[in-house]
């Protein structure tokens, strides 16, 4: 999954309220019936227009990518194509940093989409009759940069997507992976802020796609674009996107992180789209992880011990200034108390149990999760607790049965 916008602050880049689109020669006439309720297929009967988007709202922050999925026929394309306005609205508000592209004249819409917004396509796009080079730097001659300039930096880019040495090959000489490289190069070219990526990968073989997938989330942890993609996998939308809007026929039906929309589908229409993702490669640890409890803070064995008691289980994880330490036992603080009560704490008590990363995948920690005998302690980069993971939420989470054996002891246990 893309990572880009949920470690920073949300700034809103892109605002849409309100959005309608009613295709057909007099959209306006029509739209008292779209606000009546009518359905798609009753406008259309009645009036030969088409409803193609009903009341989007959404917001898309700055450096975010923000994945817009749904069937053939859901509005997806109709919606990016609004951004730059490719096609105007019917209703609504369009706002590109608290600017309303709606009121841009010619001109000012053609710098727009020079200079805020760059396209890639399905299909790639290019021009068959140009170098590769001349391909990527083309976005940047039309804006009237000189062709040294142009080239130079076109080079840079054929770089940064792994075609460094392909300049002067033509687009026919390339594989569709290579083809599709050139063309998300051309639109980094341009700097534009805002990227805007149709089904971009669509067109690729599985493994190529996969590669593809890899390398934008790669290249958007440096670049942090503001990045509109739409596709109809969800598999696709999982991995790549910080959050996820689902389209049917026009209307948004969920948008959230991408966990949401996996652990709480809207609908039928959503779950049927979430029904056969792999739960386990799609999930981190931190998405599904209970809120940290049973935390012994205290020094002495004596003090351990008297926290322990308040606890419901017969064991917790010991947290110093210095982060997670290590799970302490009821049975191994008692021994330990009549021993040397007034002892300190160390490593000695501990139970043999590692904690896990909070960023990691499910599926990397399923045998550890079933092999212990307690909840796991998740900790983040700096070794802070920040969470529990047990075997009841891992089978909860992944829908099997098989991995929720002895699930009452470790209730108890949790």
């Amino acid at each position: 999954m893309g990572e880009s916008g949920k470690k920073a602050a949300a700034t809103t880049l892109i605002k849409i309220e309100g959005l309608y689109k009613l295709f057909g020669n007099n959209p306006k006439k029509y739209m008292p019936l779209v606000h009546e309720g009518k359905s798609k297929d009753e406008i259309l009967a009645e009036t030969g227009h088409t409803l193609g988007l009903k009341d989007i709202n959404l917001t898309i922050n700055k450096g975010e990518i923000f994945v817009i999925m749904g069937l053939s026929g859901s509005g997806k394309s109709t919606l990016i194509r609004h951004f730059n306005r490719l096609i105007d609205p019917t209703e609504g508000v369009i706002e590109v940093e608290g600017t309303d592209v709606m009121k841009l004249g010619p001109k000012e819409l053609e710098q727009f989409r020079r200079h805020k917004m760059s396209m890639v396509f399905q299909r790639f796009g290019l021009l068959p009759h140009k170098s590769v080079v001349d391909n990527v730097a083309y976005g940047l001659s039309i804006q009237g940069v000189s062709k040294a300039e142009s080239k130079a930096k076109a080079t840079e880019w054929l770089a940064t997507v792994g075609l460094a040495g392909y300049e002067e090959q033509y687009p026919a000489q390339l594989s569709g992976g290579q083809q599709q490289r050139v063309g998300l190069a051309r639109a980094l070219c341009t700097d534009a802020e805002i990227l805007l990526m149709d089904e971009a990968f669509s067109a690729l073989d599985p493994l190529i796609r996969s590669e593809m997938q890899d390398q934008l989330i790669e290249l958007q942890e440096k670049l942090h674009k503001t990045i509109i993609f739409i596709t109809h996998d969800l598999d696709e939308a999982l991995r790549i996107g910080d959050r996820i809007a689902i389209l049917k026929d026009g209307e948004m039906v969920q948008q959230g992180e991408p966990e949401d929309i996996l652990l709480n589908p809207a609908d039928a229409y959503v779950e049927a789209f979430v029904r056969d993702v792999n739960r386990a490669r799609a999930l981190t640890v931190e998405t599904v992880m209970k809120a940290p409890a049973s935390r012994i803070t205290a020094d002495t064995i004596e003090e351990a011990l008297k926290q322990m008691k308040g606890f419901k289980g017969d064991y917790g994880y010991h947290i110093n200034d210095e982060g997670y330490q290590g799970v302490l036992t009821e049975e191994t603080l008692q021994a330990a108390f009549e021993d040397d009560k007034k002892a300190d704490l160390d490593s000695l008590q501990y139970e043999d149990l590692d904690a896990i990363s909070q960023d990691a995948v499910l599926e990397t920690v399923i045998p550890e999760t079933l092999n212990a005998e307690y909840s796991l302690p998740v900790i983040d980069e700096e070794g802070q607790m920040t969470g529990q993971l047990s075997r009841q939420t891992l089978a909860e989470v992944l829908g099997n049965d098989d991995t929720s054996e002895d699930t009452a002891e470790e209730q108890k246990k949790s």
